[in-house]
């Protein structure tokens, strides 16, 4: 009787002969977008200041998240439908004239159709990676394929920020955006060889019929989006209608573009859905306002205000990375662990908020945060892959993605709205995390409900 073959180790699916130009190619993809993510923010004050329009600040961020959701959408649907050749042919094209545009810009007007293009690309070409992924590699390896796309944001989140100043102070505000060019083009270059190979999905073996509206609801969605984003900056009689009127179009749109049973933690793909949200909501949420915490309530430096970010990222990473090491461990399991984590972490976060606080009980409860993001995130991408059937691997990618999204830009906004209510600041804060901490109990609660 003949011995059962042993499995290939998972380093050599993921950097064998075979896949290495689309794993390295994959990973650049993702981590460009990152850095332009973490660098653009540190540059865009002297970029406002140079073309005269800070009174404008917040539109380059508004118009970047609204064409996010955009491609999210439409770059699923068209995954879904053709595959995700041209989709990841298309979006990285789109993500560097885009950069073209922004570098070059003399004037608002132009800056914004940079920032568009750019945010075309970006959601598009997220959502085509997951759909690649499913294409190129065995189930078994994926944990370390997502172990390794969540690792890739770590690096730009160090060094972004301060290689943007950098550069800003030294050249041009024109190079953040000019000197990543080079490498959209050299990211598309790798992963060209597995692309084209790949096809459109067998009609026969879709199990979903097909989604009508999806083109307008991506738009709806959108404009949704940009005007919450908008309305959470302001604190105006004309921003609580653009709020109203924003909620309007984006309720319909998003069930649309979600999957039913999201908002009931229905078993399978919509709980994934859901917790997707939830996890990024709690910590991207907080992760935005830590350090204001820190430097109000504790008078700490800009400098060592980021050292939680620092350390909640490095958490992240290393979790992540260990999880992938593990591809037999049971998803559900790790995600719930992540959950906990998350929840002790922001929990812990009240005891700086509170006026007797400890500014340095932070740093090890980000840590820890960290570890649950590594934990769950991955978790999750695996789960969204394993509950999606054929020909729909697009739609969950981008439900999931704008459930990102959406959570997260909505928890912000409601972070500034308490910040303009309720004084000082530290007590605003507060009243964010315990909500947060919720949503992240609840993740715990619901985690076992994403297997079907």
């Amino acid at each position: 009787m003949s011995t059962p073959a042993s499995p290939v180790p998972v380093r050599t699916e993921l950097f064998g002969p075979g896949r290495l130009a689309t794993t390295v190619g994959v990973l650049l993809l993702i981590s460009l977008v990152a850095f332009e993510a973490m660098g653009v923010g540190t540059a865009m004050p002297a970029v406002m200041a140079d073309i005269g329009a800070v009174a404008l600040y917040a539109w380059p961020f508004v118009t970047f998240m609204a064409a996010g959701v955009a491609g999210t959408a439409l770059g699923g649907r068209w995954s879904d439908v053709a595959g995700p050749r041209l989709p990841l042919l298309v979006a990285p094209a789109l993500f560097g004239v885009g950069l073209v545009v922004a570098g070059t810009a003399a004037g608002m007007a132009q800056l914004l159709v940079g920032r568009v293009l750019q945010g075309l690309g970006a959601g598009a070409q997220g959502v085509a990676v997951y759909v690649l992924v499913a294409a190129v590699y065995p189930e078994r390896t994926r944990p370390a394929v997502f172990g390794m796309i969540s690792s890739a944001w770590v690096l730009p989140a160090l060094v972004g920020p301060p290689i943007s100043g950098l550069v800003t102070e030294r050249f041009s505000w024109h190079w953040v955006f000019l000197g990543l060019v080079p490498l959209v083009l050299l990211a598309v270059g790798l992963v060209v060889p597995a692309v084209v190979k790949l096809g459109a999905p067998d009609p026969g073996r879709t199990t979903q019929p097909p989604r009508r509206g999806l083109v307008a609801a991506a738009l709806g969605a959108a404009a949704g989006v940009g005007g919450l984003s908008w309305a959470s900056q302001q604190v105006t009689v004309t921003a609580l209608v653009v709020a109203v009127v924003a909620l309007a179009v984006l309720v319909p749109s998003m069930r649309r573009l979600l999957p039913r049973g999201v908002f009931r933690a229905r078993r399978g793909i919509s709980t994934v859905v859901a917790c997707r949200g939830l996890l990024a909501g709690g910590f991207f949420a907080t992760n935005s306002f830590l350090p204001l915490l820190l430097t109000t309530a504790h008078g700490w430096s800009l400098t060592m205000a980021g050292l939680p970010l620092l350390t909640g990222s490095l958490g992240w990473s290393v979790a992540s990375m260990w999880q992938g090491r593990h591809p037999d461990l049971p998803r559900p399991l790790l995600l719930r662990a992540g959950f906990a984590a998350l929840t002790v972490g922001l929990a812990g976060q009240l005891l700086v908020a509170a006026p007797w606080g400890l500014g340095w009980l932070s740093v090890p409860f980000w840590v820890i945060a960290g570890t649950g993001m590594g934990l769950g995130f991955s978790s999750l991408s695996y789960l969204l892959l394993q509950q999606s059937g054929p020909g729909e691997v697009g739609f969950q990618s981008s439900a999931a993605q704008m459930s990102d999204q959406l959570t997260t830009a909505t928890m912000i906004g409601a972070g500034g709205a308490l910040l303009a209510l309720i004084a000082p600041p530290a007590l605003a804060l507060a009243v964010l995390i315990v909500a947060l901490a919720g949503m992240a109990g609840l993740g715990v609660a619901i985690a076992g409900r994403t297997v079907a």
